[in-house]
């Protein structure tokens, strides 16, 4: 396993997520952060894109999977997440993630509410 990692903070993406009635007719905001884990030697050695992992296709893999449409929870949401990431690179060896909902619909002041997941391919 690699022990190398790309880091991308502070997606910011409006996602159809949530048990309530209110949050099943309109969108939110949420905030996606990834890790991914991968042998970065190849691109550190040469300095091409082709021996890394574009972080371009990686953001656009999570937006896409965010954004495909309603989903009740964020465990499902962060599943869909980071099958989402594996699938971008079969170099990627593990990748975790964390979605937050930015405004939980919660009666107490709350600053976000979110699940943390890692996968390992094959796994």
């Amino acid at each position: 396993m690699a022990a190398d990692r790309i880091e991308l903070r502070g997606l910011r993406l409006v996602a159809s997520i949530g048990l309530l009635p209110e949050e099943r007719e309109r969108t939110q905001p949420i905030e996606v952060d990834v890790d991914i884990e991968v042998d970065t030697a190849g691109a550190a050695r040469t300095d091409d894109l082709a021996d890394g992992v574009d972080y371009g296709a990686v953001v656009a893999a999570v937006a896409a999977a965010a954004t495909a449409g309603h989903v009740d929870l964020l465990e499902r949401l962060v599943a869909d997440v980071v099958a989402a990431v594996l699938a971008v690179d079969e170099r990627i060896t593990a990748a975790e993630a964390v979605v937050r909902k930015l405004r939980p619909p919660v009666p107490i002041d709350l600053a976000s509410a979110g699940v943390r997941i890692r996968r390992e391919r094959g796994r």
